[in-house]
C-alpha cells in the first residue's frame, strides 16, 4: 500500500512540476507576443499631443520642419532613412550573398573556420567606431576623390558616406546568416545536380539559391530592419540637414539621427517631445511593415516551391 501511494505521489509531483513548467513557459511567449504590441502603444500614446493637434497627412508629406513655429514635417527624415537604408544594401547585399556561396561552395574548410571569427569581431565592433572611421576615412574620400571625380562639389557628408558605413556595419549580421542557411541545404541535393552533369555554378543557381530563397528573403528582410534603425555611426557622417535628398551626394537626416540628436533637451518642450516619439512611431511601423512583407513573400516562395 506504502508503494502505491508512492509511486501516485511521484507521479502527482511530475505532473505538478510539467504544468508548472508548461505555464511559465507559456507566460514568456505570451509575453514575447505582446511586446511589439505594448511597444506601439506606448508610442502612439506619447505621440497623441502631435497627432491631436496635426493632420497625418501634413506629418508625414510636409517638408517643413521648423518645431519651434509649430511646424513638423517628417518627410525629409523619412526619405532620407529610405535612401540611406536602400543604398546600404545595394552595396551590402551583393558583397554578403557572393562570399557566402563563395564561402561555402567553393573555399577549403579551413577558409570558412579563419573568417568565423573575424566576422564575430565586426559585428561586434561598438557602431561609434564605425562612425570615426567613416569620418576619417570615407568622408575625406567622397569629398576630394569620389564627389570631384563625378562633378560634385560636397563635404563629404553625404547619404552615400552613411549608406557606406551602413553597409559595412551589416555586413557581418546578413552574412552570418547567410552562411547557416547555405550550410544547412542538404548535400544530396547538390551531388544528384552534379550527378546529372550540371556544372558548379549551374547547381548553385538552380538549387542552392532556389532552395534557400526564402532564408535570403528573411535575411535580407531582417538586415533592412536592423539598417533602418541605426543610428550613431549614420549620425556621425550623414549630414544631419533637414531636406528632402535628391541623391546620394546630398546630406541627410535619418529619423533615428533625429531622435538621437534632440532627444533628451528638448523634453522640456511637450510638442517636441511628442514629435521625436512620433518619429520614433514611424520608425516602429516601418519595421514591421518590411518584416510583414518580407513574411507574405518568404510564403508566396514558398508554395511555388
Amino acid at each position: 500500500m506504502k508503494q502505491i501511494l508512492k509511486v501516485r505521489q511521484l507521479g502527482l509531483d511530475r505532473y505538478l512540476k510539467a504544468k508548472l513548467h508548461a505555464g511559465w513557459m507559456m507566460a514568456c511567449l505570451v509575453l514575447v507576443m505582446l511586446l511589439p504590441f505594448i511597444l506601439g502603444v506606448g508610442l502612439l500614446l506619447k505621440s497623441e499631443m502631435l497627432i491631436r493637434d496635426h493632420s497625418l497627412l501634413d506629418l508625414i508629406f510636409s517638408k517643413e520642419w521648423k518645431p519651434l513655429s509649430g511646424e513638423f514635417g517628417f518627410y525629409p527624415f523619412i526619405v532620407s532613412s529610405l535612401w540611406v537604408t536602400a543604398a546600404a544594401l545595394l552595396i551590402a547585399g551583393p558583397v554578403c550573398l557572393l562570399t557566402a556561396i563563395h564561402l561555402t561552395q567553393y573555399a577549403k574548410k579551413y577558409v570558412l573556420r579563419i573568417m568565423h571569427p573575424v566576422i564575430d569581431i565586426l559585428a561586434g565592433i561598438p557602431s561609434v567606431i564605425y562612425g570615426v572611421w567613416g569620418i576619417l576615412v570615407i568622408v575625406p574620400w567622397i569629398s576630394n576623390y569620389l564627389g570631384p571625380f563625378f562633378g560634385k562639389t560636397t563635404s563629404g557628408y553625404t547619404i552615400l558616406a552613411g549608406a557606406i558605413v551602413l553597409a559595412i556595419m551589416i555586413i557581418p549580421f546578413i552574412l552570418n546568416i547567410l552562411i547557416e542557411i547555405f550550410r544547412n541545404v542538404p548535400d544530396e541535393l547538390s551531388e544528384a545536380s552534379l550527378a546529372l552533369g550540371a556544372t558548379r555554378w549551374q547547381t548553385i543557381k538552380f538549387v542552392l539559391l532556389k532552395k534557400s530563397t526564402p532564408g535570403i528573403i528573411s535575411t535580407f528582410g531582417l538586415g533592412i530592419s536592423r539598417a533602418f534603425g541605426e543610428t550613431i555611426a549614420v549620425l556621425m557622417v550623414v549630414g544631419n540637414v533637414a531636406i528632402v535628398p535628391d541623391g546620394l551626394f546630398q546630406p541627410g537626416y535619418p529619423l533615428p539621427a533625429l531622435i538621437a540628436n534632440n532627444y533628451g533637451e528638448m523634453l522640456s518642450i511637450p510638442s517636441y517631445d511628442s514629435a521625436l516619439m512620433f518619429a520614433a512611431l514611424i520608425l516602429f511601423v516601418v519595421v514591421i511593415v518590411f518584416n510583414l512583407f518580407a513574411r507574405a513573400l518568404i510564403i508566396r516562395t514558398d508554395k511555388h516551391n
